[in-house]
């Protein structure tokens, strides 16, 4: 098992069920490969190697298997800057701990963080049953509240002078812009390792800052 695979391995095992952990990983890549509109619960069964009643035991629906696939990718999320959130340290620090951590969830629990982005761009697009959109509207909500623990940090910085910008909702997006992208160009390289990830995710984590100003971030230089 690579340290990526050992990395998700211990986060699933501490968020979902036992029997749930195989299911969501292979449909997880499912999706992401896919797409929610073209995987079917045929598809994830033939990728799990299973029956369709081994996965139908714990989930109503192929939406009800997509919503907890994407539930679990916040619940990474949060669980990677936990630690960096409750540091005691300046708020600069923390927010750089948190940038880097956020970005290593991207590369680390890519395929989930894939079905996060979608069940955004399924809430944009509005056609959902009123079920899904329940589950959708909470997904979201999720999502703003994990936003919000950065804003926090990030206005704590700017008093203290470390970084600057115009408009927080603007710099915020743009941040997260940058530190999301690993989910959509990342893929694992034949002997790649762990420090080799924890490098782009620096690469990424610099970028995003420099742009709010950190002088660490931009003055880096490149590994």
């Amino acid at each position: 098992m690579t340290a990526n695979a050992s990395a998700q391995n211990s986060l699933e095992h501490s968020l979902v069920e036992e029997g749930q952990i195989e299911i969501l990983r292979m449909a997880a890549q499912c999706f992401m490969t896919r797409g929610f509109a073209s995987t079917s619960i045929d598809d994830v069964a033939r990728r799990l190697g299973s029956t369709k009643g081994r996965i139908y035991h714990f989930f109503a629906s192929k939406a009800d298997l997509f919503f907890a696939v994407a539930e679990v990718g916040m619940e990474f999320n949060y669980a990677a800057i936990d630690a960096s959130l409750k540091k005691e340290a300046p708020a600069i620090e923390r927010l750089r701990d948190m940038a880097f951590a956020h970005c290593m969830s991207m590369i680390e629990t890519q395929a989930y963080q894939h079905s996060v982005w979608q069940g955004v761009e399924i809430h944009l697009r509005g056609s959902t049953t009123p079920e899904q959109r329940e589950r959708l509207n909470a997904l979201i909500e999720s999502r703003e509240r994990y936003s919000a623990l950065f804003k926090t940090v990030m206005e704590e910085a700017v008093r203290d002078g470390h970084i600057r910008y115009r408009d927080p909702s603007i710099a915020r997006q743009l941040m997260f812009m940058a530190l999301n992208s690993p989910i959509f160009w990342y893929k694992p390289r034949p002997g790649e390792t762990a420090q080799d990830r924890r490098r782009i995710a620096q690469q990424c984590t610099d970028y995003a800052l420099a742009g709010l100003g950190d002088p660490a971030a931009a003055e880096r230089p490149n590994a």
